[in-house]
């Protein structure tokens, strides 16, 4: 009898003696944790609309025709895009520096120009653009 509680002690031993080393482990082992982040901020305060691909930059006057503003407000454009989700709006991409345009384009936080802006009857799109840097 005695034979057999020695092995049970040694076998509770051994048992906890590894509970422990396992808790031990887990305390001082890393945490492995999956997480994904998008911090998009804020639409660049752009007087006549931004560019959709990065680095959003602000698109002159004429760029962007009369469907990618609602009230006199730009709907959008990249991340920040918030129009209907099967939307398309004409662009003239003489205007886009990925097209050869080198004119002047306005800062940010700048005040639209009535005088600048491009009226829906003088406006001559010549690309659809998506709102998400994709063309039609």
């Amino acid at each position: 009898m005695n034979e057999v509680n020695d092995t049970l002690r040694f076998s509770v031993r051994n048992l906890l003696a590894a509970v422990a080393v396992g808790c031990a482990y887990l305390a001082v082992s890393p945490l492995a944790a999956a997480q994904v982040t998008l911090n998009i901020g804020v639409a660049p305060a752009c007087p006549y609309g931004y560019y959709d691909v990065a680095p959003y930059a602000c698109a002159p006057p004429g760029y962007y025709g009369p469907e990618w503003f609602v009230g006199g407000a730009f709907i959008g454009a990249g991340p920040w895009f918030h129009g209907p989700a099967h939307f398309h709006g004409h662009v003239d991409n003489h205007f886009d520096p990925g097209h050869g345009y080198h004119g002047p384009m306005p800062a940010r936080g700048e005040r639209p120009e009535p005088a600048r802006q491009v009226s829906a009857e003088h406006f001559r799109g010549n690309e659809e653009r998506d709102g998400r840097g994709h063309t039609r």
